[in-house]
């Protein structure tokens, strides 16, 4: 008997382990907040490299629709596709944590995650269809458009302001 308490105290730790423990999502089908960010980030990357979704996706061997799913973060990136992504890019893995709460230096100021609006629409099939459709057009149309949906982004605004007068 003496025997199995000798083995047993060779198996308990010698100082204590310490983990944090975060609550389990509530709901499953929920990405985590981490998955979206580096989502995001991917796509931050991929839109300011000027590297479309099937360039980016055919680099690296997989579908654009999978692509797609990385970045808006329906399944998860592994490690190694995450590598693949970043080296096709031009970019050290790392930039695809930038700005994620507790990754920083300055652990104690953790702030909440960014939510970019701007790429959630380029990244959903709404953004995408329009988008394409204005790559279609001639550059010199492309721009007066994009000054047309700028005037009336601010005479709504305008509107907005006057009726909560």
């Amino acid at each position: 008997m003496e025997r199995f308490g000798a083995s047993e105290a060779l198996l308990k730790p010698q100082r204590p382990v310490l983990l944090r423990i975060t609550r389990k999502q509530a709901v499953e089908s929920e990405p985590h907040p981490a998955d979206r960010h580096v989502g995001r980030q991917i796509a931050t990357v991929r839109v300011q490299s000027d590297v479309s979704q099937g360039q980016l996706a055919r680099a690296i061997g997989i579908s654009f629709q999978q692509l797609q799913k990385y970045e808006n973060a329906r399944n998860r990136v592994s490690a190694s596709m995450l590598y693949e992504i970043a080296t096709s890019l031009g970019v050290p893995v790392s930039r695809f944590f930038e700005g994620l709460p507790g990754n920083d230096e300055s652990r104690g100021q953790a702030r909440p995650l960014p939510v970019d609006e701007r790429l959630e629409f380029i990244a959903s099939a709404e953004g995408r269809h329009l988008i394409e459709g204005l790559m279609n057009l001639p550059p010199r149309v492309r721009g007066r458009i994009a000054s047309l949906i700028a005037l009336l982004g601010e005479e709504l605004a305008l509107l907005d302001r006057k009726g909560d007068a």
